[in-house]
């Protein structure tokens, strides 16, 4: 599969999804980026914006399988990750497994789970793997975790950890649509849901080979440089207690290759950087003063990317 091919299937899975996720273009492009990426996305957003619909469509869309955890107070670890149970009629145990078994999860209100639960999913998100009763079983390809958390309720709620947190490779907002797009929704679902038509348009076996084309895109060594004193910045910031991690950098090398990759290109541009640096960065930095203070992150990361000089897209293209 050439560049071309890639980006023309992983356009058509986006314009599949917009069949039933009215005019949130961008925030379906940040997604595809973290699944292309090989990450995990965190979606923080009030009921009702969509972020359901967007998990099945993705998962119908790529003909993956698609299964949804709804996180509760008293859910438990093997809830999330399955257990072996004794079979009378055998004699012996046998393993039920449990949702991370599947292509597409929607940890649904994850913060509302203890942490113990919470931590049930570390090993799923990082390692694509699962430990159950001392048994380590390699998890389907591809794994794609999209958790939810609702930013008004607090009520009951367990805050992520920055280990956890970590672990996110974006955190994004799918926001409310405007008043245009509100009503083409409305005639949309007026007749029947959109959803229900919707069918495959590439394979996982095809997502996968995409994914390995996502390595390929080129990152010069100025663009390199570029992205470490951002994270460098992070670091030294007289507001920031804990700056982003080298899993961060990592994080946010291959989602510029990702999201190069949707714009139909084989390389990363500065304006890349620039766009996906809030969305990957803001929600690794661990903010000086009380405990759980979140300060203005989303002003911090634009004053470091205004203080910090963009190389010239030429001076890219000649190194």
């Amino acid at each position: 599969m050439d560049f071309e091919m890639a980006t023309r299937q992983i356009r058509a899975v986006k314009e599949n999804i917009e069949k039933v996720i009215i005019g949130k273009g961008k925030v379906i492009e940040q997604v595809l980026t973290v699944l292309l990426a090989g990450g995990n996305i965190l979606l923080e957003d009030v009921p009702g914006t969509g972020k359901t619909m967007l998990s099945k469509a993705l998962a119908k869309s790529i003909q993956g399988e698609f299964r949804r955890i709804q996180f509760t107070a008293d859910l438990l670890p093997s809830d999330v990750t399955g257990l072996h149970f004794y079979n009378q009629k055998t004699g012996e145990f046998v393993l039920q497994k449990g949702p991370v078994f599947s292509n597409i999860l929607l940890a649904d209100e994850i913060n509302r789970a203890t942490p113990r639960t919470q931590s049930s999913l570390l090993e799923c998100m990082e390692e694509k793997q699962v430990t159950i009763d001392g048994e380590t079983l390699r998890l389907d390809k591809p794994f794609f975790v999209i958790a939810t958390e609702n930013p008004v309720e607090t009520t009951g709620t367990f805050p992520l950890p920055e280990a956890q947190l970590d672990r996110f490779m974006m955190k994004i907002s799918v926001g409310l649509p405007d008043f245009e797009e509100e009503k083409i929704l409305m005639e949309r679902f007026l007749a029947a849901n959109p959803f229900e038509t919707l069918i495959p348009v590439i394979t996982t076996e095809e997502l996968l080979e995409i994914q390995d084309k996502v390595k390929q895109v080129f990152i010069s060594e100025v663009a390199r440089d570029y992205l470490l004193k951002i994270i460098f910045a992070t670091r030294s910031h007289r507001k920031i207690r804990m700056g982003v991690s080298p899993r961060g950098t990592l994080a946010f090398l291959r989602t510029l290759q990702a999201y190069a990759l949707i714009q139909g290109r084989e390389f990363v541009v500065p304006e890349d950087i620039k766009y996906l640096a809030p969305f990957v960065l803001e929600h690794r930095l661990v903010m000086t003063g009380s405990y759980g203070s979140q300060g203005d992150k989303e002003g911090i990361i634009s004053e470091l990317l205004t203080g910090i000089p963009v190389p010239t897209e030429e001076f890219l293209e000649r190194k």
